[in-house]
C-alpha cells in the first residue's frame, strides 16, 4: 500500500464500498483476457430503457433544456412523482416534499447525515445493501444490525426491530422488497411495526422501496408512506433505476417529512446542485407513459426466478427459498463447507460465474451467495450448471 504524508480525516477510514462493482471489474478483466464469464453479480436490469423515455430526454436536449433546474427537481417531475404515488399506493403527497436526486444512494447518504452522529444508533438490515452500514459508520453513528433470517423468509420481524430500539436510536432503515435476499415483509408485520413505533415518537424511518414494483406470486407492496401516523417521520426512497431499467441515468427521488425537506434540499444544493435536466424529462415520460414495459420486464424476471430456484435446489449442497421480490436469489451454501467469499472467488476465477458473497452484505450473510437473475434464462441455466460442476469437482478432489 502506498504511504502518503497527507493527513486525511479519520472518517474516510470508516467508509466502505460495494463489492458488486469490484466483482464486475474483475469479471470484465477476465473477459478482456479471453475468458468466458457469465455475470450474475451486478444488480441492474439487463433490459434497455424503453424507447419513449429515451426520446423524451433527446427532445428535452433539442428543446434547449441544458441548464440548472431547481434543486428539488423541476415542478413537473415532482408533480408526476406525487401523481404516481397516488395512483400506485393511494396516498396524497405534496409535490413540494419530493426531492429528485442523482440515484437512490443520495437519499441514503442524506438521511444518515441528518440523523447520524457520534452517540447515535442507526438500525439497518443485515444482510442488506452494503452502503447502509458504510454510510452509518462514516457519519460516526453506531450501526445496529436487524438480522434477516432465512427461516423468516428474509423478512424483518417487527418484534425484533422494536426490541432493538434504545434511547440512542435516531433512525431505522428498512428495505422491502430487499436486496440481496429478495425477501418481502408482509403487511401484517409492517402493521405491527407501525403500531409499536407509536411508543418511540423520536425515531425516524427511511424506507427503501426501490424494488416496490417487483413482486411475485400475488404479493402486495406495503409502503410505509401508507401509514398516516408515520408521515411526519418517514423518508421514502424510490426512483427509476430498477423499475424502468434506468440505472445509468442516475435518477431517484425521496419523499421527505415536512420538517426535514428544507435540510435535505440544502444538502442537495451543497452536494450536487440539481439533477441533470434531460434525465428529469425522461423521468416524467417514464411515470406518465405506458407501463407495459415494466409489467413485461417483471414477468420476464418472474420466469427467470422460477428457473433459478429450481436449478439451484437441484445442485447438491445448495438450497434456495423462492424470493418474493426484486431480482436476486440468495441460496444457502452452508452445506458446501466453503466460506462465502472463497466460493465467490472460486466461481469467478475458475468456473467463470460472477456472484456476490453473502458477507458483502453484512456478517449475517455468511453461508449465502447472491445471484442476480438479470440475465437470460439460457445464461442462468449455463451459469448454475457451471456452479454445480465446480462444486462436484471440489468434492471429488
Amino acid at each position: 500500500m502506498e504511504v502518503s504524508a497527507l493527513r486525511t480525516a479519520e472518517a474516510i477510514g470508516r467508509i466502505g464500498t460495494e463489492s458488486a462493482f469490484e466483482v464486475l471489474a474483475r469479471a470484465k478483466a477476465l473477459e478482456a483476457a479471453g475468458r468466458s464469464v457469465i455475470n450474475l453479480g451486478i444488480g441492474q436490469p439487463d433490459f434497455q430503457t424503453p424507447g419513449h423515455i429515451v426520446e423524451a430526454a433527446i427532445k428535452a436536449l433539442r428543446d434547449g433544456h441544458h441548464g440548472y433546474t431547481p434543486a428539488g427537481g423541476i415542478p413537473a417531475l415532482r408533480e408526476a412523482v406525487a401523481a404516481d404515488l397516488h395512483r400506485r399506493l393511494g396516498v396524497e403527497v405534496n409535490p413540494g416534499l419530493v426531492l429528485a436526486v442523482p440515484g437512490g444512494k443520495v437519499t441514503m447518504f442524506f438521511a444518515v447525515l441528518i440523523f447520524g452522529e457520534l452517540g447515535a444508533e442507526i438500525m439497518y438490515p443485515n444482510p442488506g445493501f452494503p452502503i447502509y452500514e458504510s454510510v452509518i459508520k462514516f457519519s460516526g453513528a453506531t450501526p445496529v444490525p436487524i438480522p434477516l433470517l432465512e427461516e423468516n423468509g428474509f423478512a424483518f420481524s417487527a418484534e425484533d426491530v422494536l426490541a432493538r430500539i434504545t434511547p440512542k436510536t435516531s433512525l431505522i432503515i428498512l428495505n422491502s422488497p430487499a436486496n440481496p435476499t429478495g425477501g418481502v415483509t408482509p403487511r401484517a408485520e409492517v402493521d405491527k411495526l407501525v403500531a409499536g413505533l407509536a411508543r418511540h415518537p423520536g425515531v425516524a424511518v427511511m424506507s427503501d422501496e426501490i424494488y416496490g414494483q417487483m413482486l411475485y406470486d400475488g404479493r402486495e407492496h406495503a409502503s410505509l408512506l401508507q401509514y398516516p401516523e408515520l408521515r411526519d417521520r418517514v423518508i421514502l426512497l424510490d426512483g427509476w433505476s430498477k423499475t424502468y431499467a434506468m440505472t445509468g441515468w442516475r435518477l431517484g427521488y425521496a419523499v421527505w417529512p415536512k420538517s426535514l425537506i428544507e435540510g435535505a434540499t440544502r444538502l442537495a444544493i451543497n452536494c450536487h446542485s440539481c439533477v441533470n435536466a434531460p434525465a428529469q424529462f425522461a423521468g416524467i415520460a417514464a411515470l406518465e407513459g405506458p407501463q407495459e414495459p415494466v409489467r413485461d420486464m417483471v414477468a420476464a424476471f418472474d420466469a427467470r426466478r422460477r428457473v433459478v430456484v429450481e436449478k439451484l435446489n437441484a445442485v447438491p449442497g445448495l438450497s434456495c427459498v423462492a424470493p418474493g421480490g426484486a431480482f436476486y436469489a440468495f441460496p444457502n451454501i452452508s452445506k458446501t463447507g466453503i466460506a462465502a467469499k472463497k466460493l465467490e472467488t472460486g466461481l469467478l476465477e475458475q468456473a467463470g460465474v460472477a456472484t456476490i458473497a453473502g458477507t458483502s452484505f453484512g456478517h449475517y450473510g455468511e453461508g449465502y451467495l447472491r445471484l442476480s437473475y438479470a440475465n437470460s434464462i439460457e445464461n442462468i441455466r449455463e451459469a448454475i450448471d457451471r456452479i454445480g460442476i465446480w462444486l462436484e469437482e471440489r468434492r471429488s478432489a
